[in-house]
């Protein structure tokens, strides 16, 4: 039986988190475990244990806006397999989660015992998905936009949210706190990345990807 020395599980859920770790615990004696309850705490553990073996990434922990945090851990950290837990498991969910990345998707309602498993065939360098899933064919043009959303910056992806509230160049400027050339400058960085002109063609490229969720206005 594969042994890694570490694994993070990063969910907001205590609960179930719990119930994972404590099951796992047994079977995987020797491995280190991670918790992360947000994505600022797992980007820290990913920072210093970038020798981590497997990521366990629930799809709408806090902060993970879709599948935008899964396309950035494998843009930045490659080595490392992720594997998504989620409560939803569509078969359109599951096509975009291993179309972009992911090793395995293990929905929550997923028997311990076969969520084991599915970390076994991961970590044995093989993909884990349910048995009832069928490739839905995920388009191109998502994974493309979705690729190119991970190349931004953390200022230029909270700037590109604002956009997508409508937020005005001005306003924006004030809740960074900085000038607003300096927001255009971003402006310009981030509509070259996307390959678009304008905020509106911007925001419109983004939809698919279901990101422009959180609220920035306050943080």
């Amino acid at each position: 039986m594969i042994q890694p020395e570490k694994i993070i599980i990063a969910d907001d859920h205590p609960l179930f988190r719990q119930a994972l770790l404590d099951t796992l615990k047994l079977k995987l004696t020797q491995t280190c475990w991670l918790e992360a309850q947000t994505i600022e705490e797992l980007e820290a553990h990913l920072a210093n244990h970038g020798d981590s073996d497997l990521v366990l990434l629930d799809l709408n922990i806090p902060g993970a806006h879709g599948f935008n945090t899964l396309i950035h851990v494998r843009t930045h950290y490659p080595q490392i397999p992720v594997v998504m837990v989620s409560a939803h498991e569509d078969k359109e969910t599951i096509g975009k989660a291993m179309e972009y990345g992911a090793a395995g998707f293990v929905p929550k309602s997923t028997p311990v015992d076969s969520i084991f498993s599915a970390i076994q065939q991961v970590l044995a360098g093989n993909v884990w998905v349910p048995d009832a899933y069928q490739d839905c064919g995920t388009k191109n043009e998502d994974l493309d936009i979705a690729e190119r959303v991970a190349s931004l910056t953390q200022q230029q992806y909270k700037i590109l949210m604002m956009f997508a509230q409508g937020m005005l160049n001005k306003q924006i400027a004030y809740d960074l706190n900085v000038s607003e050339a300096t927001i255009k400058a971003h402006a310009t960085a981030i509509f070259r990345k996307l390959n678009v002109r304008n905020r509106t063609q911007a925001v419109i490229a983004i939809a698919p990807l279901d990101i422009a969720e959180q609220d920035y206005t306050e943080s």
